[in-house]
């Protein structure tokens, strides 16, 4: 007997679910709508060391590092 009023009970807590989850995202979605961004190109950038490591700022001249500027290297070439 009580069998009917159970699945309705199931429908409208379904229902309840269903409503929160899509109040949820539009929330969500009002958010990432509202959140600054500043569109610079600047912030857009990202740049490669030589071991493929991601980095906000641009690498040191990778020449300078690999060729030191000291007079025992140049006396070995």
């Amino acid at each position: 007997m009580g069998r009917k009023n159970f699945n309705a009970f199931i429908k409208r807590q379904k229902a309840e679910i269903k409503r929160k989850k899509k109040l949820e995202k539009q929330l969500r979605k009002e958010d990432k709508k509202n959140e600054e961004t500043s569109g610079d190109l600047q912030d857009m950038i990202a740049y490669v060391d030589e071991f493929g490591n991601i980095l906000e700022e641009p690498p040191e001249d990778q020449e300078a590092i690999l060729t030191p500027n000291s007079p025992s290297d140049k006396e070995e070439k």
